[in-house]
């Protein structure tokens, strides 16, 4: 299996205008940990994340600190600490250092490269555009897929049910924005992910099933606790 068979391709993005503030809504809104920033021809620019925008929060309590007093006697570096903290959009505080793989990486190399770099996730570039997202999460579904007797490369029917199973999730069920995954091998449709309801969860599997060409559905899909979709 590769990355183009895991990634999520409903990838929730802003740009380098985008607020603070609207992040954050997004954040919590669709239930992602981070959002990549892209430019007008979705070239990846940056991410944020749950992790930059933390930080933010722990540096706002030195409002009270003489800014320019501390960065004339201790460099830049306090300079790029006062942006991160007190910039007010994306352009502001997303990390730079980006790590992106492309859509034939294996999972054990994405594997590799995520815990090189000690990171969650890594966006998926082609031909230099932002077309999908691995996290670690879609990379155990894709290593359960395999260890249950599947081969290691999905086949580009496979791709194509993948392609198909999601727009239908997305257009017709409802499911933006990542909140559920799908994993396609030999005909078997593995739906992943957290769902608001059992009608939701429901629904995926009738979709998924009514896809001509797939043989069988497993339905993996949890249901959020009220407390998780409260927040």
């Amino acid at each position: 299996m590769q990355a183009a068979d895991v990634m999520t391709k409903d990838v929730i993005t802003v740009s380098p205008q985008t607020e603070v503030r609207e992040i954050v809504e997004l954040l919590i809104k669709h239930r992602i940990s981070a959002v990549p920033v892209v430019d007008a021809n979705h070239k990846v620019l940056g991410i944020v994340s749950e992790g930059d925008l933390m930080r933010r929060v722990e540096n706002d309590t030195d409002k009270r600190d003489s800014w320019w007093l501390s960065a004339l006697f201790s460099g830049a570096n306090d300079a790029e600490k006062y942006i991160k903290s007190h910039g007010r959009k994306a352009v502001d505080v997303m990390s730079t250092d980006l790590v992106t793989i492309k859509d034939d990486m294996p999972l054990y190399k994405i594997a590799q490269t995520l815990e090189k770099h000690h990171i969650k996730r890594v966006p998926v570039v082609k031909d230099g555009k932002l077309v999908g997202i691995v996290s670690r999460a879609n990379l155990l579904q894709g290593f359960a897929v395999v260890a249950s007797g599947a081969t290691e490369s999905g086949s580009d029917t496979d791709q194509n049910l993948r392609d198909k199973v999601v727009r239908e999730l997305v257009d017709k069920v409802g499911l933006t924005g990542g909140r559920i995954n799908v994993v396609v091998s030999e005909g078997e449709v593995q739906l992943w992910g957290l769902v608001e309801n059992g009608t939701e969860k429901k629904a995926a599997g009738v979709a998924a099933e009514g896809i001509k060409g797939v043989k069988s559905v497993v339905n993996n899909l949890g249901v959020a606790p009220p407390a998780a979709r409260a927040y």
